[in-house]
């Protein structure tokens, strides 16, 4: 079992190493979710979610399309967008996941890893958002996240 720590690493680049780790049969556990960053600026990435969130009211609210609120499901969306979803073999991976809003008390005390190919420090830019402050531009309650 992998134990990740999403803080300060970037959403896209860590969904695609734990689709992959996912794929091989690996359990994998993510935690902090809230602290994992989005690239670009921040008005347009609450924007871009925002309108995303809005199309299921546009046509007919009980059919969908449905994207989360929280920032533990958008995590877990944003990988599951790497799999094979409609597949058994994705959908198999996708049960292998576990996302978190903070560290939950059965894993404090364990030793997280994080992945250097998606570090914050890697960025050429300060333009970044955190998934907890997109969460909360869509109506969140902030002490739920953070």
């Amino acid at each position: 079992m992998i134990l990740v720590d999403a803080t300060d690493q970037i959403l896209g680049r860590m969904a695609s190493i734990v689709a992959k780790r996912l794929l091989k049969g690996e359990q994998v556990t993510i935690v902090n979710a809230e602290k994992a960053i989005i690239t670009g600026d921040p008005t347009r990435v609450k924007e871009k979610f925002k309108t995303k969130f809005d199309l299921a009211r546009v046509v007919n609210p009980r059919r969908g399309p449905f994207f989360p609120r929280t920032p533990d499901r958008i995590v877990s969306r944003a990988i599951r967008g790497m799999l094979p979803w409609s597949k058994p073999r994705g959908k198999e991976a996708f049960r292998r996941l576990r996302v978190y809003r903070g560290v939950p008390e059965e894993l404090k005390g364990q030793s997280f890893t994080s992945f250097p190919e998606a570090s914050a420090k890697r960025l050429g830019t300060r333009k970044f958002v955190r998934v907890g402050e997109v969460s909360v531009s869509l109506g969140i309650k902030q002490e739920a996240v953070f």
